[in-house]
């Protein structure tokens, strides 16, 4: 099996405008970027449905490898222990990730499409208002209902107190 990088256009980036990444694909398998870009929106849409931690747990383990799932929880270990300043030698003794994704990693934290930073951003922000857990029950108030909205976005979508209508939820 043969892979390839292509350049697909996302038309979602930090500033809502077209951005190009570059993505490595099974070369027997031929995608239009529109419809890469649709397959993944059905990804994050199944994801955003998922309403707990143990929901998570329970479909990234269906999902993913455990080698792909570790890679993923390695790289977010990495972004915390970058926040907190800790050198990538360090940050390397104390998760065996290697310095090559460690800088990976720092660079999308610093350059990237801001997913990173827009997530710990909103898990310090729970911890500090004392949500420490990050699924919806273990939440004060009224949480977001992680589903499709009536046009067809994924995101976080709330019910208008006095019409009991979905409206898009923008923190």
């Amino acid at each position: 099996m043969y892979y390839r990088t292509v350049t697909l256009i996302r038309p979602d980036g930090p500033d809502r405008q077209p951005t190009d990444y570059a993505a490595t694909v099974k070369d027997n398998r031929t995608l239009t970027p529109r419809q890469a870009a649709r397959a993944e929106r059905a990804l994050f849409g199944a994801i955003l449905a998922l309403r707990s931690v143990e929901e998570c747990r329970a479909f990234f383990h269906d999902l993913c490898t455990p080698a792909e799932l570790q890679a993923l929880t390695d790289r977010w270990a990495v972004v915390g222990l970058l926040q907190e300043g800790v050198p990538y030698r360090e940050i390397h003794k104390q998760t065996g990730v290697s310095v090559t994704t460690i800088g990976r990693v720092a660079r999308f934290l610093s350059t990237g499409n801001g997913g990173y930073q827009l997530v710990a951003e909103r898990l310090k922000a729970d911890r500090v208002r004392g949500e420490a857990d990050p699924s919806p029950r273990g939440r004060t108030g009224s949480p977001p209902a992680h589903r499709m909205s009536s046009n067809g976005q994924a995101g976080d979508v709330r019910n208008e107190p006095s019409t009991g209508q979905q409206r898009p939820h923008r923190p």
